[in-house]
C-alpha cells in the first residue's frame, strides 16, 4: 500500500487520472479496507529491475492475485505472465468492475 500511496500521488499520476488527492486518498483507504494481509512465505527476487516492483510482485504471487494494477505495465507483464497473474492498466482494471 505504500508503494501504491507514493505513486498514485504523484503529480504526474494526478494529473492523468483527473482526480484530487483527496480522491486519491479516499480510493486508497477503500482499497485498505478490502485488502488481505499478505505474508511473504517465498523470496522470488530478483525478478525486476525495480526493487519496488519486486515487493509488488511477491504480494502478488502469495497471495495468489489474479491481476496487478499499475500505469507501469512493461515491467511487470512477462514477468508476471509466467506466474499466471493479469497486469492491467487503471483503466482496464476499472472497466473490468464495471461489468461485474
Amino acid at each position: 500500500m505504500v508503494e501504491y500511496e507514493a505513486v498514485l500521488t504523484r503529480d504526474e499520476h494526478l494529473r492523468v487520472s483527473e482526480l484530487a488527492l483527496d480522491d486519491v486518498e479516499s480510493i486508497l483507504n477503500s482499497i485498505c479496507q478490502m485488502a488481505i494481509e499478505v505474508r511473504i512465505h517465498w523470496n522470488w527476487r530478483p525478478q525486476l529491475q525495480d526493487q519496488d516492483d519486486e515487493m509488488v510482485l511477491e504480494a502478488a504471487i502469495n497471495g495468489h492475485a489474479e491481476a496487478i494494477i499499475t500505469f507501469n505495465r512493461v515491467d511487470f507483464e512477462g514477468i508476471a505472465k509466467r506466474f499466471g497473474i493479469m497486469v492491467l492498466s487503471p483503466a482496464e482494471a476499472l472497466g473490468k468492475v464495471e461489468l461485474r
